[in-house]
């Protein structure tokens, strides 16, 4: 671990045991890692925004890149196994916990989650734990149970790998009604396991899978496990010869067919990952976004992969362009529940109400989309919630109102023969249970959903 540097020190007097960060290598990582917690907690921030690393939170942007991976890994174990580490603790301590004692609560929970979860000595996770309850005025006095509490969970962690929900009650009652208890179970239980990395290539499958070490999968993507390093360093990441996207991820970006020539909108378009699958088909491209941010790293990305789209800065509601596109590509806005296996903090910073207000959103925007596009058009609609009411609910919506969109159904041999995937309706959903291996690390793919409609007039 390295030594962080910037670390500001309080004002006034400091108490005897008080440790400066920068005197103390990884003390600085786990702090911040025990504020981020807290913030996705208490105030459900999105942790991708909070560990961004040009515009995320002073504290992390004070680590360095080392420290900034190690926070990142610890917080993805604390979220993920969130309730078996709650458990732990509470058959560790005689009394519960004061309520207002939360910033106790995280301390203790980024503690356990490198004891439980990471590699990392546990002498190392306990005393830094007890150095940082020091330096904290409102967890100095809980200094010596902290060190008792995990003391003792370093000496009976066997105990404690498995059990309790690891997701909100609202969380899992959505998943038991829309899959029964089995198919819930087990988007859970590949939930809380680190995720691959899938490439989308711009060439064989196969030839890509063994020159990165990976697997083909049958949707056309490349399975990597576990990488070495920066991604940036793999064969073919500086020539533009693949990007990162979840296999389920590049599925709605195929269901057009054969685009070449056409002209085709990507809707809510960046980061662009689909952008760039439908221009590499040969589409001619606008891609649009509300974000000038989002659209300047879109462009970053095709630079890259040395493909091209026109960009348009626009609120989708009030976008009407000078002509009806051939096809639409919409990418709705959603709860990314779909996206928990990668983004464990989505449980903890949505509600029921979130989904509610997004499928109002995506109804919205399908409504709009699908009158830009030209009679006979195709209009592919898609998005990462797990939750039916994002999806199935919002096409069907769609379907009854509006007589002039009819559904186009999806075949398996459209999904790389995936027939699990394909719904009676003929809409596409996948979820995390998907796709298994035996090699969990392997295992799975993101939660999506997919409609294709055809405007008829």
């Amino acid at each position: 671990m390295s030594v962080e540097h910037g670390t500001k020190r309080p004002f006034g007097k400091k108490p005897k045991d008080y440790i400066d960060a920068e005197d103390r290598p990884g003390l600085a990582a786990r702090q911040c890692a025990t504020r981020l917690l807290g913030a996705v907690i208490e105030k459900h921030t999105s942790l991708d925004g909070l560990t961004d690393n040009h515009n995320g939170h002073p504290q992390y942007m004070e680590l360095e890149d080392r420290d900034r991976s190690l926070v990142r890994a610890i917080l993805g174990a604390a979220l993920r196994n969130r309730g078996t580490i709650e458990t732990a603790i509470g058959q560790m301590i005689d009394r519960p916990l004061p309520e207002n004692a939360v910033a106790l609560k995280h301390l203790l929970h980024v503690a356990a989650a490198q004891i439980l979860y990471l590699d990392i000595p546990d002498r190392a996770a306990v005393d830094l734990a007890v150095t940082a309850a020091n330096n904290d005025p409102r967890n100095r006095r809980f200094a010596s149970m902290v060190n008792a509490v995990l003391r003792r969970l370093s000496r009976e962690k066997d105990t404690f790998k498995a059990g309790a929900s690891n997701v909100p009650e609202w969380f899992e009652e959505t998943l038991i009604s829309a899959y029964g208890k089995d198919k819930a179970k087990a988007i859970l239980d590949i939930q809380a396991k680190e995720p691959p990395i899938d490439l989308t290539v711009k060439g064989d499958p196969a030839e890509w899978a063994e020159k990165l070490g990976g697997i083909a999968l049958p949707t056309g993507s490349v399975r990597l496990g576990t990488v070495e390093g920066s991604l940036t360093e793999l064969p073919g990441f500086t020539d533009g010869d693949w990007w990162v996207q979840d296999t389920a991820a590049s599925l709605p970006a195929k269901l057009f067919g054969d685009i070449k020539g056409q002209r085709v909108a990507d809707l809510c378009a960046a980061p662009g990952g689909k952008t760039a699958q439908l221009a590499h088909a040969g589409a001619n491209v606008t891609a649009l976004d509300l974000s000038a941010n989002r659209l300047k790293r879109l462009r970053g990305n095709l630079e890259r992969l040395g493909l091209v789209a026109e960009t348009v800065e626009a609120n989708l509601s009030a976008y009407n362009p000078a002509e009806p596109f051939d096809a639409i590509l919409l990418d709705a806005p959603c709860s990314s529940t779909g996206t928990v296996r990668r983004h464990p903090d989505v449980p903890w910073t949505k509600t029921p109400e979130d989904v509610r207000k997004l499928a109002n959103l995506q109804a919205r925007l399908l409504d709009h989309a699908v009158t830009i596009v030209r009679p006979g058009g195709i209009v592919v609609f898609s998005n990462c919630s797990l939750d039916p009411l994002e999806g199935e609910t919002v096409s069907r919506d769609l379907l009854a109102k509006n007589p002039a969109i009819e559904l186009v159904p999806v075949t398996k041999d459209e999904v790389g023969g995936l027939a699990e995937l394909i719904t009676a309706e003929g809409f596409v959903r996948s979820t995390p249970a998907d796709l298994p291996n035996e090699n969990p690390a392997l295992s799975g793919m993101d939660g999506f959903f997919a409609a294709r409609f055809r405007r008829k007039y």
